[in-house]
């Protein structure tokens, strides 16, 4: 069940990450902040190629 005190809510700043890309590199949310529109999107692992 989530915490409702780390709950974001609609126009909230979300949190800095960081995960791998489908290029096997590191990509940090901050990264993009300023420059770029960022959309996340997740995927089952049943399309992720082997």
């Amino acid at each position: 069940m989530p915490n409702p005190t780390n709950e974001l809510k609609v126009g909230d700043e979300a949190p800095d990450f960081t995960l791998n890309s489908h290029l096997d590199t590191e990509v940090t949310l901050s990264s993009f902040k300023g420059k770029k529109n960022v959309v996340i999107a997740f995927y089952p692992v049943a399309f992720t190629p082997v």
